[in-house]
């Protein structure tokens, strides 16, 4: 009986390699959408140009790059205040390594509360409102959606801060900043708009909000901003981790957390 080899293959319209002649696990040229990476774009473009093409398999114009590049620096570092961040602190403080601290700031900046899959939920409004102002009063003012999920329901409305009074600073200025130069439609209106936005809610914008409504201004879908709202935050929580590692518990501060069932309390 004849047997033929098979050749197993990844299948992926993203990249493309080149091996070279006498090493087959060597790459002689790769492509990324027909773009040569080592030939054409190193040296050339931009870091956040690469992940243009990564993510939109196209090459953005300048305006996009420069708005993708200041987005990118507002999330850069959300700070020690924030979960995911602190998350990676622990981790740097407790001596764990650099894989684990970041796997923590993912895993805890992925959810619904400042988190990944929260600018997933705004990307999907604007999807769904646009810039259509009745539209969003439909959407904010709806009961919320009992559609069965991995996730938990919702406690509040996606981009929107849920403790906050205020809009903060931090928020008004990147909203203003990224509206002055977006080349698309949405984050103009939601400059223009964003108070009556916040009275519907009765609840603060929040960076969340600003990220979906850039990404949605680059052309990026619901799934693509989630992951890159995950990847532009690690930068931050690198660096604390790194920070925290080299100061030592000591000087961390770990908060108290009252239990309502205590069982040391309870033993006495």
């Amino acid at each position: 009986m004849n047997s033929q080899n098979s050749i197993e293959q990844v299948h992926t319209r993203i990249w493309l390699e080149e091996p070279e002649p006498d090493n087959v696990f060597a790459t002689k040229a790769a492509y990324c959408y027909g773009y040569d990476v080592y030939g054409g774009m190193l040296g050339q473009a931009r870091w956040v140009e690469m992940l243009y093409v990564l993510f939109r398999g196209e090459a953005p114009t300048s305006a996009q790059t420069e708005l993708l590049e200041t987005v990118a620096v507002a999330l850069a570092n959300p700070g020690p205040r924030d979960p995911s961040v602190h998350a990676a602190m622990c981790g740097g403080v407790g001596g764990s390594t650099a894989a684990s601290c970041l796997i923590a700031a993912l895993a805890v900046g992925a959810g619904q509360v400042a988190g990944g899959h929260e600018v997933f939920l705004a990307m999907e409004s604007w999807n769904s409102c646009g810039t259509d102002i009745d539209a969003w009063q439909r959407l904010l003012t709806a009961p919320a959606d009992d559609m069965t999920s991995i996730w938990p329901k919702s406690e509040h409305p996606p981009g929107f801060d849920p403790n906050g009074i205020s809009t903060p600073t931090i928020v008004k200025q990147t909203l203003a900043c990224l509206a002055g130069i977006s080349i698309g439609t949405r984050l103009p209106w939601l400059a223009k708009n964003r108070s009556n936005l916040e009275a519907m809610v009765n609840r603060p914008l929040a960076l969340s909000g600003v990220a979906a409504a850039t990404f949605s201004d680059l052309g990026f879908t619901s799934g693509q901003g989630e992951m890159l709202h995950l990847l532009l935050r690690l930068p931050g929580a690198a660096a604390h981790a790194l920070e925290q590692w080299q100061i030592g518990h000591k000087k961390f501060p770990f908060f108290g957390i009252e239990l309502e069932n205590d069982p040391a309390r309870e033993a006495r």
